[in-house]
């Protein structure tokens, strides 16, 4: 489903990724993983054209992303929610989730039963939820562009741990479900017994790929230990 290759992105003058190497299957839930400042929402940028990369392949569905605008990538069935969530704060939320809508499976009644804490908040203004309850919108108003590719950056980062529980199981609904998923987070515990595969960025560059159960603990001592 898609494939980046190679790729190598600049801000500016400095180079941040050296050579990035990634790919998911269909219905696949890949997790990309590294310590802070690797990588990873460089490529998640590179991928939806936000930071163009400079050279390299990125192919979803065989089609090259390299040479379309962001808002063509994002039609062609790619959903993201970004880090930081950046819901609309003066809209409700149920014009957030509406604001984005394409037909398909997920829909106001298919969110909500999701997220019910989306639901009981319908008519608030985003800018009055908790922070948790905004990462459930993002997700929500993402799942209602119908993607065919959901990307999560960062999706449980600094969250209560009740709220956490909520998306991790909401997570593992869209992994039942075959939704294909891009994931990047912090939570071996979580994260591991749900993905198909794990991509490991070190410096810019693709240190590490392979299956969940081939992760020890040297390969997240070298990568992923502080």
């Amino acid at each position: 489903m898609l494939s980046i290759a190679g790729i190598e992105t600049f801000y500016g003058p400095s180079q941040a990724l050296f050579g990035v190497d990634l790919e998911i299957g269909e219905g696949e839930m890949v997790a990309l993983m590294g310590r802070n400042g690797m990588g990873k929402t460089t490529t998640i940028r590179s991928l939806f054209g936000l930071t163009p990369a400079a050279s390299g392949t990125i192919e979803f569905e065989s089609r090259d992303l390299r040479k379309l605008p962001s808002y063509r990538i994002a039609r062609l069935g790619l959903g993201l929610v970004p880090e930081g969530r950046r819901c609309f704060p003066n809209l409700t939320v149920r014009e957030n989730l509406v604001a984005t809508a394409r037909p398909g499976q997920w829909d106001l009644t298919q969110v909500e039963r999701l997220f019910p804490r989306l639901a009981e908040r319908a008519q608030q203004s985003a800018q009055t939820l908790s922070g948790g309850e905004q990462q459930m919108l993002a997700i929500g108003r993402a799942l209602m562009t119908n993607p065919r590719l959901l990307v999560l950056d960062e999706a449980t980062e600094g969250l209560a741990p009740v709220i956490r529980k909520e998306i991790w199981m909401a997570i593992h609904t869209l992994k039942q479900q075959g939704q294909s998923t891009l994931i990047v987070d912090k939570s071996l515990s979580e994260l591991l017994p749900l993905v198909d595969r794990c991509t490991i960025l070190e410096k810019g560059r693709t240190a590490w790929s392979g299956l969940p159960g081939e992760l020890d603990e040297g390969i997240r001592d070298r990568y992923l230990g502080v």
